[in-house]
């Protein structure tokens, strides 16, 4: 990004942002303790750059040098740290960043392999699974001692690994080979393969580890796997339960907060589709925008969609079953993330380099202010705590 592009941006903001405020009942932002620190943390592809968003003032803090590439982050549960998936050059392995969020600072680099891309965590905040496309493999890495203690074999360019919530089963999408790869967490081994589904782009798992989809975006289904090993069926194997038709290429899921629905963003049809989860049953498919490519729903069951092909996140109330509206943000929002209150949403635009900030609240729907980012912003994660 330019740097008469950053300043014209930091100049809108602080031109939107007081006046926006100055129309905000007072009780429309919480009130923080003077230990409390929020922060949102964007990674831009482009620049190889962490962009800090303070949430407390609304403002830009600072933006983090990191490794090349950097695609996909992730906040520890139990410790003040951010995790930051660096791609590498092509031909080279990534590495993964550890940002300290009391001073935000990069504070280790641990080596990984060719082109990872995406990141979870255990509940502990102890491991992370990292998908290694490049290696189609998946580095098991100790977070306490920032290495690598495994790495597990998987199918062609993984680009998703998800934990169960009860810590049992890893779910793995390839994308290359369009198949979805079970693995026993606590042994590292393989536990079960299933194929016919090409593209697989992610995955969800439902919150009582019984059931986990995987979007097909080299078609137009969704991928349903009952999980072996839960605590609900601990006697019943993995098996394929279904694959249930959806809009075209479907790139991403969103599941509601308390479970009961997924939402299915249909890229090429321009569309969500509505998934019940309990059933497997698709409800209806409603059109939403210009190429959509990323749904989060809130407390209130209210779905967010980014539009990548357009500047407009979609608002669908699932209580209603009808859009409600659409918020102007830059150009080509791609990833969302709300506020730990809920009461701020944040759109990464990747064409414009830059974060809108949504009041939730707000019946207008409108960003009431851009924050400057890096080049390409690609994900987004929001990390709360106090200091001691």
């Amino acid at each position: 990004m330019s740097g008469s592009r950053i300043w014209n941006l930091v100049r809108l903001g602080a031109i939107l942002l007081p006046l926006s405020l100055a129309g905000c009942r007072e009780n429309d932002f919480p009130q923080y303790p003077p230990n409390y620190r929020e922060y949102v943390y964007v990674t831009n592809g482009g620049s190889d750059t962490v962009t800090v968003l303070d949430v407390v003032d609304v403002r830009v803090d600072r933006e983090l040098a990191v490794g090349h590439d950097p695609v996909a982050l992730a906040a520890s549960p139990t410790r003040n740290e951010i995790y930051v998936v660096n791609a590498g050059a092509a031909g080279t392995t990534g590495s993964l960043s550890v940002i300290d969020a009391e001073h935000n600072t990069v504070s280790a680099t641990i080596p990984l392999h060719r082109q990872p891309v995406s990141i979870d965590l255990n509940a502990a905040g102890t491991v992370a699974y990292i998908a290694n496309t490049g290696s189609n493999s998946i580095s098991v890495t100790d977070l306490e001692h920032r290495r690598e203690v495994a790495q597990i074999g998987v199918g062609e360019e993984p680009v998703a690994a998800r934990l169960d919530p009860d810590g049992k089963t890893l779910v793995v999408a390839n994308r290359h080979s369009g198949s979805v790869s079970l693995i026993d967490a606590a042994s590292g081994r393989a536990r079960a393969a299933f194929g016919g589904c090409p593209g697989a782009a992610g995955v969800v798992i439902l919150p009582d580890s019984t059931k986990a989809f995987v979007p097909c975006s080299g078609g137009h289904q969704v991928m349903v796997i009952a999980l072996a090993q839960s605590d609900a069926h601990p006697a019943e194997p993995d098996r394929l339960e279904t694959l249930m038709d959806v809009g075209r290429a479907p790139v991403q899921l969103a599941l509601k907060p308390d479970g009961g629905e997924i939402f299915a963003s249909n890229s090429l049809s321009d569309s969500v589709s509505e998934i019940y989860d309990s059933s497997d049953e698709v409800g209806d498919t409603y059109l939403i925008g210009n190429q959509p490519v990323f749904g989060l729903v809130s407390r209130d069951n209210l779905l967010y969609v980014a539009n990548e092909h357009s500047q407009e996140v979609t608002v669908y109330s699932i209580d209603d079953g009808k859009r409600i509206g659409s918020i102007h943000v830059g150009d080509g929002p791609a990833a969302l993330a709300f506020s730990a209150a809920g009461h701020l949403l944040f759109v990464a635009d990747s064409r414009s380099g830059d974060v809108a900030v949504v009041r939730t609240a707000d019946l207008n729907r409108v960003a009431f202010t851009l924050l400057p980012a890096g080049r390409n912003p690609n994900a987004i994660v929001d990390k709360a705590f106090k200091l001691p």
